[in-house]
């Protein structure tokens, strides 16, 4: 299925328009904070009417609220406290008009008219306006990924890499790769990166899946009618989706961390739920050519961070019976920015993984 054989009834994840019936309490700058916020705890919603400013101004207020009158020292605490921001916070709205924010100096974000083209008049909560700002301007920006000749522009509610030592792994592999090169699947591929380095490294033919429906509708309008959207072939479906046909190469990126709680929407790219990968490999069994490659990066940060001890692929390698380990790539991750105050310390610790798998002979 190429970019232009996508489904048309394929809809992209957004933010729910929201259509209130009743008259709402309204806030501006000179309306008083205390009684919005004591509104807001009551279970009143607040549409900001003057400045986007005001909005702005009013979730700081409702920060300081919450930690002069929350305990969050603890973690439990701290989610507790989270929890509840989120609650409130989603609670202050703003209204949209034909596409556009109606209040005055608010960022123009190109989402609206993408996604919204059929709402004239609704609302959406602050915090989703303040996604929606900060996805579009990494949009029209573009991204610029070490290897890869051309900027990503990641889709609304896609995941894309801010760190690139795995990617830098992965140039590494393809480098000295000396097999086949007819064809790839490439399981989750998001805003593109792995799919994109296989085509710099001259493979013939991707065939891509990604149970995000706004990472194919993403790479699909990336791709555009280039030579990219022939040699790629998208399609929307868990793990490897309606590409059954064996290849030579099979890469996948799983989310690293396993899941506490049920993941929606982007969360899926970070968390794993306990039967991603028992399904992966068993899958990726029936796939994979006598002779291909099963590569997989991967990360130590579930195992460093005490989430948990077990490694999914190494238990795969000892209990799954199915595949062998070829080689093993590892790489230290750099130190975080100074300037942020999640450098943990256990970051030194941290390490990217390239696993390279082969079928155990029976």
């Amino acid at each position: 299925m190429s970019s232009r054989s996508l489904s048309p009834h394929l809809e992209v994840d957004k933010p729910e328009p929201i259509t209130l019936e009743v008259e709402v309490r309204s806030f501006t700058r000179g309306v008083d904070v205390t009684s919005t916020i004591r509104a807001l705890k009551q279970g009143e919603v607040v549409v900001v009417k003057d400045v986007f400013g005001s909005g702005v101004d009013l979730l700081k207020e409702l920060h300081a609220d919450l930690k002069s009158s929350m305990a969050h020292a603890s973690l439990s605490e701290q989610r507790a406290y989270r929890a509840e921001y989120f609650k409130l916070s989603n609670r202050i709205l703003l209204e949209v008009v034909d596409q556009a924010l109606v209040v005055k100096k608010a960022p123009t974000i190109g989402w609206f008219q993408e996604l919204y083209s059929d709402h004239n008049h609704f609302l959406l909560s602050f915090p989703q306006v303040q996604g929606l700002n900060s996805a579009w301007q990494w949009y029209e920006r573009g991204i610029s990924i070490p290897g890869l000749r051309a900027k990503l522009h990641p889709y609304y509610g896609v995941y894309f890499p801010t760190r690139f030592e795995h990617i830098a792994l992965f140039d590494t592999w393809l480098k000295d790769y000396r097999g086949p090169k007819k064809s790839a699947i490439d399981v989750g591929i998001g805003c593109g990166v792995l799919s994109l380095q296989l085509i710099q490294k001259r493979w013939q033919k991707i065939y891509a899946t990604d149970s995000n429906p706004n990472a194919i509708v993403g790479m699909a309008k990336f791709m555009g009618t280039t030579k990219l959207a022939r040699k790629i072939q998208l399609d929307h479906g868990n793990l490897f989706g309606r590409w059954d046909q064996p290849t030579e190469l099979i890469v996948f990126n799983p989310p690293w961390l396993p899941e506490t709680h049920e993941s929606e929407g982007i969360d899926r790219a970070i968390y794993y739920d306990a039967k991603l990968f028992p399904e992966f490999f068993a899958e990726a069994q029936k796939r994979l050519l006598p002779e291909g490659k099963l590569v997989l990066l991967f990360s130590n940060l579930a195992q460093i961070t005490g989430v948990i001890s077990d490694h999914p692929i190494e238990n795969e390698l000892a209990e799954g019976g199915r595949f062998k380990l070829e080689q093993c790539l590892k790489n230290s991750v750099g130190a975080g920015s100074r300037k942020t105050k999640r450098n943990q310390p256990w970051r030194e610790r941290e390490e990217v993984e390239l696993w390279v798998l082969t079928h155990r002979q029976i």
